[in-house]
């Protein structure tokens, strides 16, 4: 099934045996294409590296990340039972029915939040077996089999994700950040609770327009811009 991946127009994939997120970032410092979507589905987790090339600012374009992990909630959504249930973490994590089960990471080639970059890499590792024969020993850790997820086929999951997110990168071209919010919204982990970012601890009350972490205190409310997850090639 290595190979037997069907992508939407303007995306196309290259099967690697490496790791598939760092195939797609030495593929865009290469100069590729964007939509060029590496992947590697022959471990023990679905690896893949989408390619972008925004026409924004990098404060714009980080949209991408939150982007990517709403078509992945709608792709596993589409197939997978109904019971099981996904969740996103601001920081790009996934979680399957509470548990953490991997997440997106994004590469851009600089980090000047005001240029448009030459590229963004989305990456995504999703662990398919569980870390451990005796679920008990990681409580807070999952993987995709082990929840319901059995039947569903990684090379139909990776294509689905790639038919949603290009679905979402083309509304988030003609409205914005609009839907996107309205969408990630429901289904973001841990809104209004307290959590830890960067050093700061607080209540997590959303995002600003941009995506940013607003975190509150008990005498401020900090904003995180989304960049300060940003991995840089330079």
């Amino acid at each position: 099934m290595q190979n037997d991946i069907s992508f939407p127009p303007l995306m196309w994939g290259e099967a690697t045996v490496a790791d598939a997120v760092e195939h797609a970032r030495m593929r865009a410092t290469m100069g590729c294409d964007a939509g060029l979507v590496a992947y590697n589905l022959l471990g023990h987790e679905l690896q893949a590296g989408l390619v972008l090339a925004p026409e924004v600012p990098l404060a714009k374009a980080m949209a991408m990340l939150p982007l990517c992990g709403i078509g992945f909630q709608n792709a596993l959504g589409a197939i997978a039972p109904p019971e099981v249930a996904v969740h996103l973490q601001w920081d790009g994590g996934l979680r399957i029915n509470g548990a953490r089960c991997g997440g997106f990471v994004v590469y851009a080639s600089g980090a000047d939040v005001s240029a448009a970059p030459d590229w963004l890499v989305i990456g995504l590792r999703l662990p398919l077996y569980p870390p451990s024969e005796n679920p008990g020993d990681t409580p807070d850790q999952t993987a995709l089999f082990a929840e319901g997820c059995a039947d569903v086929s990684p090379a139909q999951l990776l294509e689905a994700w790639a038919r949603h997110s290009m679905n979402w990168i083309t509304r988030w071209e003609d409205e914005g950040n609009r839907p996107l919010h309205a969408e990630w919204r429901g289904l973001a982990h841990g809104m209004g609770e307290q959590t830890s970012c960067f050093g700061l601890s607080g209540t997590f009350l959303g995002v600003d327009e941009d995506f940013g972490m607003l975190l509150r205190d008990d005498t401020t409310t900090h904003l995180v811009p989304l960049t300060r997850l940003l991995e840089t090639d330079i």
